[in-house]
């Protein structure tokens, strides 16, 4: 009996380029700025939001990269949210444990619409 794994293979490689890739920015999100000045009183404070970046099977492809992945899904997610400036963005993953194992990056910040 001949087993074909080529398929199978095929696809486990497909799924796991899929777990290490950067997030990407799309067109709404381009319009979201991030600012460390607090909004004008005219800007509509809509909540608070995070980014992440999973940097699982992408393994320390740097912090800069897992970072800019991170806030590259923060803008998004403010963007789907209606919002355009992102104020006070952090990154509370950065830790310890970091330098150890792979772990999610995470950006959040608080989204608010702008005239």
């Amino acid at each position: 009996m001949r087993i074909n794994v080529l398929p199978g293979l095929a696809v486990a490689a497909l799924l796991l380029t899929g777990c290490g890739s950067t997030q990407q920015l799309d067109s709404a999100g381009q319009r979201v700025t991030f600012t460390d000045k607090q909004p004008a009183s005219s800007c509509q404070l809509l909540g608070n939001v995070t980014g992440s970046q999973s940097n699982w099977l992408s393994g320390s492809g740097g912090e800069g990269s897992s970072l800019r992945g991170a806030a590259n899904d923060l803008r998004n997610r403010a963007a789907e949210m209606g919002g355009n400036v992102i104020y006070g963005a952090t990154s509370p993953t950065q830790n310890i444990w970091s330098s150890f194992a792979p772990l999610d990056s995470k950006m959040s910040g608080q989204v608010y619409k702008c005239p």
